[in-house]
């Protein structure tokens, strides 16, 4: 994987979105939106973000992937309106029943990694998303956008900030260098398939993601990859 690229001259702080497990948190202030990014486990270096509306206050929290009193300590008083896991892989929801039972949120995944994903964790899920649907926390909306490969329901979560760019949290569906990993021929040209038309097609340059694990990218930086992406099959 490639480093993160250097920041959008549109957007001012100090966030680089490079965390380690047992680290800072990185925080990074928009107008409407504020996103902390953590990382918990020390093997899997997973990656979890807490948005917070700045007008309600209300949180939503992306995957809830592991050391829940570390997560539910970001969440503090001020609670949590619902979590959404990105995709079934166990990495990405150790700390969701925990976190549930003490925030009471509401639990969002993709409809066809819904049913794999309570087997998992014992715990109900509340909505199953498809492609499309939008989430809300607070006055913020973020559109889901489905992406078939790295597992039948991932889904990243885009917000189309209307005072700079679009901000994308991709789970294990896109990363620097390349996309997530995938099992068979079939599923990476799917992958592939989905991200160049639901992702790079639609999305501009400017847009900065959020991976499930390492340091963030843009798409401007990823895009001039996605052929030889294609041609070396992973």
């Amino acid at each position: 994987m490639v480093t993160s690229s250097p920041e959008p001259a549109s957007t001012s702080g100090p966030y680089t979105g490079s965390v380690s497990p047992g680290g800072d948190a990185d925080v990074r202030e928009l107008d409407a939106l504020v996103i902390t990014k953590v990382a918990v486990d020390g093997q899997m270096s997973n990656n979890c973000y807490l948005l917070r509306c700045t007008a309600t206050g209300d949180q939503l929290l992306v995957d809830a992937a592991d050391e829940a009193p570390r997560l539910l300590e970001l969440v503090g008083s001020a609670g949590l309106t619902r979590v959404v896991t990105t995709h079934q892989h166990w990495d990405h929801h150790r700390a969701l029943a925990e976190v549930v039972e003490a925030t009471g949120a509401e639990v969002l995944v993709g409809a066809p990694d819904a049913e794999e994903t309570a087997k998992q964790t014992g715990v109900t899920v509340d909505r199953r998303l498809v492609d499309g649907d939008e989430v809300t926390v607070g006055d913020v909306s973020l559109r889901v956008i489905h992406l078939v490969g790295h597992t039948p329901g991932s889904v990243a979560l885009v917000y189309d900030d209307p005072s700079g760019h679009p901000h994308l949290f991709t789970g294990d569906s896109l990363f620097p260098g390349g996309p997530g990993k995938t099992w068979s021929a079939e599923d990476n040209a799917s992958l592939l398939d989905d991200l160049e038309a639901k992702v790079f097609g639609t999305l501009p340059d400017s847009t900065w993601f959020y991976p499930g694990h390492g340091d963030d990218s843009t798409l401007g930086a990823e895009r001039p990859q996605l052929a030889e992406w294609r041609e070396r099959g992973w």
